[in-house]
């Protein structure tokens, strides 16, 4: 009776195939926005899955993750390529921000608590530790993080679709911005206007931020072909 129970004890529980395919997808994404895959590199399963060590199964269902965030698509013909951000793509993101962050907000902002004010709090702390952290990888996902928490708590189903639609774009193109620039994450202060506002009373002021804010990325677009360019 020992033996049998010792056994059950010690054997390792098979790893669902979902959660599988979620840990391959988190992989790809990282090695897509690291710059490890290049953008606009071309992509196959063949060379992902000995890349990974991993079976097709799985690994096509991660892709079939990344492609709905935009990261990778497949060309009729062509084949799969990683997303390669043009200027056009970058401000596009940008001025679909504006419209989706201004609708977030007028559809919280009167029902914002405490709850919502401690996690955007903490949301902002995390993005300024990943400062010390020298990976603008883990930088890029926490500035996209902070600014999920007004769609996560607007309570609009649709609005929420349409910026994870677009976040995984977002989060390549301020990695790919901070290495241009030899940074690690965003300036230390360029959240704190925007956090106090967003815990504030005036909802007129926090529009007007969100917009100042996207001019101040369609900057850095200008800023980044300069260098790169």
């Amino acid at each position: 009776m020992n033996k049998p129970q010792l056994m059950s004890q010690n054997r390792v529980k098979p790893v669902k195939r979902e959660t599988f395919s979620n840990q391959i997808a988190a992989n790809l994404r990282r090695a897509i926005i690291s710059g490890e895959i290049e953008s606009g590199s071309q992509i196959t399963e063949s060379d992902l899955a000995a890349r990974f060590g991993v079976s097709r199964g799985p690994l096509r269902e991660a892709m079939g993750q990344v492609a709905a965030e935009g990261l990778i698509e497949t060309i009729p013909y062509t084949g799969t390529r990683v997303l390669k951000l043009s200027p056009e793509d970058v401000r596009e993101i940008y001025s679909l921000r504006t419209a989706l962050e201004t609708l977030a907000f007028q559809e919280l902002w009167e029902h914002r608590d405490d709850a919502f004010a401690r996690e955007l709090e903490a949301r902002h702390k995390d993005l300024l530790a990943t400062l010390r952290l020298d990976d603008h990888v883990a930088s890029s996902e926490a500035e996209v993080r902070f600014h999920s928490l007004v769609y996560e708590m607007s309570g609009h189903k649709l609005l929420l679709e349409s910026w994870r639609r677009i976040a995984g774009r977002l989060q390549l193109y301020l990695a790919e911005h901070q290495r241009a620039h030899g940074r690690k994450g965003p300036i230390v202060d360029a959240h704190e206007r925007y956090l106090q506002l967003a815990l504030g009373d005036r909802l007129d002021l926090m529009l007007k931020e969100i917009d100042a804010h996207m001019q101040r990325g369609v900057k850095q677009i200008e800023q980044y072909l300069g260098v790169t360019e």
